[in-house]
């Protein structure tokens, strides 16, 4: 998995959005038409789309799945990866959103929960199917659409899925999530340095010296929501950047 820049598109109520810090409540950006949002990173040059449910995610119920299958039958015809997290709670659900066509889905709660469901997809899918979602407040990991907080650390846990049969790991930080005011490396770093699997990053991204700073860590990739959608960042400009950086 080479540095990816990915663009979020969080829907809630069938609308693409941004929220603060996760809170529902707080959207920051309310859009009409998710797969024209889609579309428009796709025509920007992304090659992996980050689709998130917010409805699953909060409440349980997947009410955004119509929307997501109709972004995936896009995106194949393009050659555009998809992550899809988002109310996974079960075996099933992941294989329903896998079936679909996703490339990997992304699993939280359900994978502190139940940590055996990440080597049940691993076995089924293949380790590169199975992203898991690691968003940490003050030091541990938040579960249940972060509404509590885990025993747990980053750390403890990468290490633990990578072991279990996780391809890759996302790391959002929630104490910059949404603010717009930037990144605090060291968690990202810690995290990426205990593990050999790819760690995509998310969280606080406000401008394109970002990152870099992220892929400068070793990141693999890094989701992008609040700073696009703000005008924050320029898509087109980072990839730019990206490839002069990579040359």
């Amino acid at each position: 998995m080479q540095f990816d820049i990915i663009p979020a598109v969080d829907m809630k109520n069938g609308k693409c959005v941004q929220l603060v810090q996760g809170v529902p409540g707080s959207e920051m950006i309310s859009l009409d038409n998710p797969l024209e949002v889609a579309s428009e990173w796709i025509d920007k040059g992304a090659s992996t789309l980050h689709l998130i449910d917010l409805d699953g995610a909060f409440g349980g119920s997947r009410k955004n799945a119509p929307l997501i299958k109709e972004i995936i039958n896009q995106s194949k015809q393009m050659q555009v990866s998809i992550q899809v997290g988002g109310g996974v709670r079960s075996l099933n659900d992941a294989s329903n959103i896998l079936d679909l066509g996703a490339d990997r889905v992304i699993l939280s709660t359900a994978a502190i929960n139940n940590p055996e469901i990440v080597n049940e997809i691993a076995k089924e899918y293949g380790s590169d199917s199975v992203m898991v979602a690691l968003d940490a407040k003050n030091g541990k990991v938040s579960i249940e659409g972060w509404t509590k907080q885990s025993a747990y650390t980053p750390v403890d846990l990468g290490m633990k899925f990578q072991e279990l049969g996780a391809g890759s790991l996302l790391f959002t930080n929630i104490d910059s999530e949404g603010l717009l005011k930037g990144i605090d490396i060291s968690p990202t770093r810690d995290l990426i340095q205990s593990v050999s699997i790819p760690v995509i990053a998310s969280g606080g991204v406000s401008c394109i010296n970002d990152i870099m700073l992220l892929r400068d860590i070793g990141a693999s990739g890094v989701v992008v929501g609040s700073a696009l959608y703000k005008h924050k960042i320029n898509y087109q400009d980072a990839l730019i950047a990206l490839n002069k950086r990579i040359k």
